[in-house]
């Protein structure tokens, strides 16, 4: 159970669901893991997000990510929340970073 809450789980979820999750929910994800990698991003800050990954990674979610077309909404609602939370420490480096990703993954 301990590897599902690691960096690892994280980037295994993250390329194993990528396409089917959609490029929001990825985007988010990525968003969020490089503010938490940032050392200015304060520590409350990376406890909202760690917690909003963890639940991404959890194989136990309110909505399974195999139901078709809604089982990433519920990920998508608990990235997005953090997101609101932390958006200050959003900033064009983490966007870049993320956008290289996203680049890389889905190739526009």
């Amino acid at each position: 159970m301990q590897q599902e809450y690691s960096e690892q789980g994280f980037w295994d979820k993250l390329k194993g669901f990528a396409l089917k999750a959609g490029r929001e929910v990825v985007e988010n994800a990525l968003l969020l893991y490089y503010a938490a990698k940032r050392e200015n991003t304060p520590k409350w800050a990376k406890t909202a997000i760690f917690g909003a990954l963890a639940y991404f990674i959890s194989p136990l979610d309110a909505i399974p990510d195999l139901t078709p077309i809604v089982g990433f909404s519920d990920d998508l609602g608990a990235l997005a929340a953090a997101l609101a939370m932390v958006s200050m420490y959003i900033d064009d480096s983490v966007h870049a970073e993320a956008a290289s990703t996203l680049k890389r993954w889905f190739g526009d």
